[in-house]
C-alpha cells in the first residue's frame, strides 16, 4: 500500500496541468447538473480536446448517448462514474515491467523524435535500474549531433554510469557493436542504446534503426530485449503516429516491434488524455511515465493510480 500511495502522489502532481483543466472543466460542468443534449456535446468537445482521441471519445459518448435517451442516466454525477470506470477498466493485467534477458546484458534500445525527451528518459530509466542494484552501461549511438552525445556523457557521469561512444558522423550501428561487445565484457545486467532523434517519416534513419537492431541481434541472443520509444506527452494526436511508424520500422509483426513507450513530459501537459488515446490505438503498453527533470522523476505506470490521479480532488 505504501508503494502505491508513493505512485500515486508522483502520478497525480504530474497530472496537475490536465486535472486543471481537463477534470475540473468536466466536474464543473456535470456535479449537480442535469443531463441534456447539449451537455453530451460539451463533453465530447472537452475529452476531445485533452487529447483522449477521437476513436476513445467517440465510444464513452455513444454509451452515454444510448444511456441517456434510454432515460437509465440523467444526472453528470452519473457521467463522471461511468467515465471512471471505463477507464479503469480499459487496462486489463498486462505485463509492464521490463523484459531482462536470461543471461545479461539485457539490451534496451531506446528511440523517439528530436525533440521527446530521449536523453533525459534514457537517464531516468537508467537511474531507476541502478537504484534497484543493476549495473547499467549507456551506448550513445546518435553519433550524428555532438550534443547528443556530450548529453549522454554528462547524465553517465552525473550517476557514475560508464557510457560507450564512437566518433561524430560515424556509424552507430558500429558504436552498438562496440558497446555490446563492452557490456559483455564487464558484464553488466543492462545496456541501454541511444538512438538518433528521428522523424517517422525519415525513411533512411529509419533503416539505419533497423540495421542498428540487426547488428545487436547478432552479437547478444535475443537482442534487443526491450525497444522502448519515448513519446512526449505534449505532442498530442502525432504521438499516436509516431507509435504506429516507429513500431513498424522496428519490425512489427516479426517478433520484434517496439515493447514499450516511454511517456515524457507528463508533467507539461494539460492533455494527458494522450495516455487513453494511446491505449486505444496501439496493444503498445505505457511502461514509465517522466514527471519532472530529475533522473528521479519517473514512474512505472500503473493504470489504477493514473487514473485516480486524474480524477482526484
Amino acid at each position: 500500500m505504501g508503494l502505491f500511495s508513493a505512485i500515486t502522489a508522483k502520478i497525480r502532481g504530474g497530472l496537475a496541468k490536465t486535472r486543471e483543466v481537463f477534470v475540473a472543466g468536466l466536474k464543473s460542468l456535470l456535479l449537480g447538473r442535469t443531463l441534456d443534449e447539449a451537455t453530451i456535446a460539451e463533453i465530447r468537445r472537452r475529452l476531445i480536446e485533452a487529447d483522449v482521441g477521437v476513436k476513445t471519445t467517440d465510444r464513452f459518448i455513444s454509451h452515454i448517448e444510448e444511456q441517456f435517451r434510454a432515460g437509465k442516466i440523467d444526472k453528470g454525477d452519473q457521467v463522471l462514474d461511468y467515465l471512471k470506470h471505463e477507464l479503469r477498466s480499459m487496462w486489463p493485467p498486462q505485463d509492464r515491467e521490463l523484459r531482462r534477458a536470461a543471461m545479461k546484458p539485457t539490451v534496451i534500445l531506446v528511440t523517439g523524435v528530436n525533440g521527446a525527451g530521449k536523453t533525459t528518459s534514457i537517464s531516468k530509466l537508467a537511474n531507476l535500474l541502478k537504484s534497484r542494484g543493476d549495473r547499467v552501461m549507456l551506448g550513445a549511438c546518435d553519433t550524428f549531433r555532438a550534443g547528443a552525445v556530450r548529453q549522454l556523457e554528462i547524465w553517465g557521469e552525473r550517476l557514475g554510469i560508464d557510457v560507450i561512444k564512437g566518433h561524430q558522423g560515424g556509424d552507430p550501428a558500429a558504436v552498438a557493436f562496440d558497446a555490446c561487445q563492452a557490456a559483455k565484457a564487464r558484464g553488466v545486467d543492462f545496456l541501454i542504446l541511444d538512438t538518433a532523434g528521428r522523424l517517422q517519416t525519415q525513411d533512411p534513419l529509419m533503416r539505419q534503426l533497423s540495421k542498428i537492431r540487426s547488428v545487436v541481434g547478432k552479437q547478444i541472443p535475443g537482442a534487443p530485449h526491450e525497444v522502448i520509444l519515448v513519446l512526449d506527452a505534449t505532442a498530442g494526436q502525432n504521438a499516436l503516429r509516431q507509435a504506429e511508424e516507429f513500431s513498424r520500422a522496428m519490425g512489427a509483426g516479426e517478433g520484434g516491434g517496439v515493447t514499450g513507450l516511454f511517456l515524457s513530459k507528463l508533467d507539461g501537459t494539460a492533455k494527458g488524455g494522450i495516455v487513453i488515446a494511446v491505449k486505444e490505438a496501439t496493444s503498445i503498453p505505457v511502461k514509465f511515465v517522466g514527471i519532472g527533470e530529475t533522473p528521479a522523476d519517473v514512474q512505472p505506470f500503473e493504470p489504477e493510480a493514473f487514473v485516480d490521479a486524474l480524477f482526484e480532488n
